[in-house]
């Protein structure tokens, strides 16, 4: 089926059409769900060089993807781009993942915006003063940055959760339950997520006159066995932490199997509280012992970024705006009060 035919057999202009199909604003909701369905149903799809010279746009949104020996790809980011995909497929919008080198992204960058191959892109792991946000400043394509930056000159649109504000709280909870030496497992500290959470941690404590010393905080890649490895380090130390806050359910599975091994029992002598991305197949009741969380779905944060690409596309969102969602405290089995020999 071609546009034209589309186009009648809804008694509507192919303009209208083209618009709905494409996200114009001025194309109101009703009308542009009625054209994405009867698309979907009759297995239409805009031919992208007729939709490039009818529109100017491609009609895709990229991301730029670091490769390279140190390099891992983590399921926090599958997880992210199956939200992104959800929102695209039911858009009209395809997704381009261009590779580059991690050490030499800009290039990269540069190619893919003088090339015209996509509409947006978007920007996820950021760093303090992150060069790739000052590139598309400069280069004037429409962005959307997951997660923030800090030490840049400017404002630029952003999504991100509250990972200061969800870790405090998890903190002061801790502190409540009368632990007084509390770890922390997390992200690489070259991030900006890792630093608001450990800034949270760091100011709950500093409320209650604790401190987080350099011991108790151990900052690796998010892997199973970091984990791992992270928490040993941490319960073999004299004295041992009596709780820990772990950036990533992903990582809590390896803090998990170190306290087995130790013979370390959860809750009883080390409460643990982890960050939970919402992963359809870990579920952080299903633990041993239910897994107490800081939650917030990466899948829907994928879905938003999407949305938000699409309005800056059609021109429905303009500015350099951000958005920060709060995240949820789920109380579960893993916590509870410090032990009493502690």
């Amino acid at each position: 089926m071609n546009l034209k035919q589309l186009s009648q057999m809804l008694a509507l202009s192919q303009t209208t059409v083209s618009r709905a199909l494409n996200g114009y604003p001025e194309v109101n909701e009703d009308t542009r769900r009625r054209v994405m369905d009867a698309a979907r149903r009759h297995g239409y799809r805009p031919n992208p060089s007729a939709r490039r010279l009818a529109t100017g746009k491609t009609g895709m949104i990229g991301y730029i993807l670091p490769t390279g020996n140190s390099v891992d790809i983590d399921p926090h980011f599958v997880e992210f781009l199956s939200g992104l995909g959800d929102y695209a497929r039911g858009h009209g919008l395809d997704l381009v993942l261009s590779p580059a080198d991690a050490l030499d992204e800009e290039t990269t960058y540069r190619r893919v915006v003088a090339n015209k191959q996509v509409d947006a892109l978007y920007v996820s792991s950021p760093k303090p003063a992150d060069k790739r946000i000052e590139l598309l400043e400069q280069l004037g394509l429409p962005y959307i940055v997951h997660g923030r930056s800090e030490g840049l000159a400017f404002d630029y649109p952003f999504t991100d959760i509250d990972n200061e504000g969800a870790f405090h709280e998890a903190g002061r909870l801790l502190v409540q339950l009368g632990h007084g030496r509390i770890a922390l497992i997390n992200g690489q500290s070259s991030e900006t997520f890792a630093i608001f959470r450990e800034r949270g941690l760091r100011k709950a404590l500093s409320a209650s006159g604790l401190a987080l010393p350099p011991h108790m905080i151990q900052s690796l890649p998010m892997t199973e066995e970091n984990g791992y490895r992270a928490a040993r380090t941490l319960l073999e130390q004299t004295p041992r932490p009596t709780a820990v806050l772990c950036s990533s359910l992903i990582m809590a599975l390896g803090a998990v199997r170190a306290a087995r091994d130790l013979n370390i029992e959860i809750p009883a002598e080390l409460s643990l509280i982890a960050h939970d991305d919402v992963f359809p197949w870990l579920k952080p009741e299903n633990f041993t012992v239910p897994l107490a969380t800081t939650r917030s779905s990466i899948r829907l944060a994928g879905a938003r970024i999407a949305e938000r690409l699409a309005a800056r596309i059609s021109g429905a969102e303009e500015g350099r705006n951000g958005e920060v969602w709060p995240v949820d405290l789920v109380i579960r089995g893993s916590v509870a009060g410090a032990p009493s020999k502690a």
